[in-house]
């Protein structure tokens, strides 16, 4: 079975709960149960969250020989980590960067995303339905179909 790690910063583990004028009344559980049924036969989700910038890099290094390919959602980490985009630089397969409001309508410090320096694509504003979109790109890509 190949694997997709769907990775989470940090307050993500506050779905349902936070700002859900902003966010939604989904829950971290939801994503998963959503990313686990929009993937291909063969393929399986890890679903990690964390609060910590470093947990978050040591989930894409392990990902390197566990994984093939990342959606991540860096929540705010998105617009200040290089440390997150340097681990993502040194991960080869293919990475989706999602976000579940629309950035561009919010902050101007939110413009920004280091992030997708990396990412093969970026998703914004579709709700859970990116991580979804971001778990079938992965399938595509890793199954070849491009």
């Amino acid at each position: 079975m190949k694997t997709i790690y769907v990775l989470n910063g940090p307050n993500l583990n506050l779905l349902g709960k936070r700002q859900p004028e902003i966010y939604g009344s989904a829950t971290l559980e939801d994503v998963e149960r959503l990313c686990a049924a929009a993937c291909d036969a063969g393929f399986g989700i890890r679903l990690l969250q964390s609060n910590h910038e470093g947990q978050i890099i040591d989930w894409i290094h392990e990902a390197r020989e566990a994984s093939c390919g990342i959606v991540i959602n860096p929540g705010a980490f998105t617009h200040t980590s290089v440390a997150i985009l340097d681990a993502l630089n040194a991960y080869e397969p293919p990475v989706i960067e999602v976000h579940i409001s629309q950035v561009h309508k919010r902050e101007a410090f939110r413009h920004h995303s280091y992030v997708s320096l990396r990412a093969d694509g970026v998703i914004a504003g579709l709700g859970l339905a990116g991580y979804v979109a971001g778990v079938r790109r992965i399938c595509q890509l890793a199954s070849g179909a491009g």
